[in-house]
């Protein structure tokens, strides 16, 4: 067997700026072969290239996560290229509707939100599945929002609030589903970075914040499984 076989390979989405590159290059400094997934060609290439002037080694691909042809090619280059695919961390994510209310909502936005953030993950996720399944290891983290807790829900943000929720129940449904095939499903939420969806309201750095993504996908086979996490404080379903 070849290191090409025996090394962790990492797939994340989103992944050429804030959040997404942070884990990326955190996941490469953990010694994972790392793809970052991107819209745009030439941003991924920027983002490889700037990660390599400061000694990271990552590659991007082309993923578009509302492309069902887009996410099975990049899973299918990815695992025939690498030779596997255990990690997969769904970050990217679109916030369109900060002002939209649930009473009069725009449905262009709604339809936009829902199939970026819920749908394209679970349309990643289901690509990615069949690929951890033949080595029997698998981790997914699923980046959510505290807009998403259903115990805490408010006004404002609709759709992606509503995303977020669907993408902490998918998360808890994965996780029962995935369990017995050593394929670990985990949420969390990274509070408010300096990236451009925070809208000026920060309090750290992606860089920061890249802290529990990278542990969930780093988890032992004994680790936790179907849960939410937040780096600050108890986020509840």
């Amino acid at each position: 067997m070849t290191d090409r076989t025996l090394r962790r390979v990492a797939l994340i989405s989103g992944g050429n700026r804030g959040l997404g590159l942070a884990i990326a290059r955190r996941l490469a400094d953990h010694g994972l072969h790392v793809v970052i997934g991107t819209r745009d060609e030439l941003s991924g290439r920027d983002a490889v290239e700037a990660s390599s002037r400061d000694g990271y080694e990552i590659r991007s691909h082309q993923l578009d996560v509302t492309d069902p042809a887009s996410v099975a090619r990049a899973v299918a280059d990815v695992a025939n290229g690498e030779g596997r695919l255990d990690v997969l961390v769904n970050n990217a994510a679109v916030a369109v509707d900060r002002g939209q209310a649930a009473a009069g909502p725009d449905f262009e936005r709604v339809r936009a939100t829902l199939d970026a953030n819920l749908v394209g993950a679970w349309r990643l996720s289901a690509a990615a599945i069949p690929e951890m399944r033949k080595n029997g290891y698998g981790r997914i983290v699923n980046i959510t929002s505290h807009l998403g807790s259903l115990s805490t829900m408010g006004t404002g943000n609709v759709s992606y609030r509503v995303s977020k929720a669907g993408l902490n129940a998918l998360t808890g449904i994965l996780a029962a589903e995935l369990k017995e095939n050593g394929i670990l499903v985990n949420a969390v939420s990274p509070g408010r970075m300096s990236t451009r969806m925070a809208y000026g309201e920060t309090e750290r750095s992606a860089e920061d914040a890249a802290d529990t993504p990278v542990w969930l996908a780093t988890l032992p086979d004994d680790g936790p499984t179907g849960g939410l996490f937040h780096e600050r404080a108890p986020l509840p379903w």
